[in-house]
């Protein structure tokens, strides 16, 4: 692709985003969470930069997979994960921070996994890894994913076919990576 149609971390291709690949920087984009104090608000920057992050997204948080099989793998493999030098896990969703918060505290996560809300797919859009699935009534979503990101580089990336599965995207599949 010539070098004129990179524009950021969005390849283009007859105005089409493309899905962001490995060796590509994340995209600028600012995530939510919700603390004890409040909104807070936290950049790619604040993440990714400098650090090993391992990074998983989900269509939407309580949702079957997402709770029962995808979330909870990464919190069992937890430790494992971080000894292979991972500085941080994270979820992002594109449901509100409210909904995360609650998810995280449900889920007993709170300390091991980072819980970041974006609710206006900025990140999810501008990295191409949004999915419309209005025909199950969710709307627009985030593609089942996970990657290893390096520096704000990635690293590794993985995508599910289906938003119902959880296996190339797993925390088993991650800690074959590292």
């Amino acid at each position: 692709m010539p070098a004129g149609d990179r524009v950021g971390t969005i390849s283009k291709t007859k105005g089409e985003t493309m899905t962001i690949a490995v060796g590509d920087p994340l995209p600028n984009a600012s995530f939510r969470t919700k603390t004890a104090d409040g909104m807070n608000d936290l950049s790619t920057d604040d993440i990714f930069k400098g650090k090993t992050v391992v990074l998983f997204g989900v269509p939407g948080a309580f949702t079957p997979t997402c709770s029962m099989n995808h979330l909870p793998g990464f919190l069992d493999e937890n430790a494992e994960i971080r000894a292979k030098g991972v500085d941080e896990i994270a979820v992002v969703s594109m449901n509100d921070p409210f909904v995360m918060a609650v998810w995280e505290e449900a889920k007993e996560a709170s300390g091991k996994i980072l819980f970041l809300s974006d609710g206006n797919g900025e990140f999810i859009r501008a990295a191409g890894l949004d999915a419309d699935l209005s025909a199950a009534g969710m709307g627009t979503r985030s593609k089942r994913f996970s990657m290893i990101v390096k520096d704000g580089v990635v690293s590794s990336l993985a995508i599910e076919d289906s938003p119902g599965e959880a296996e190339k995207t797993s925390a088993r599949n991650i800690l074959a990576q590292l």
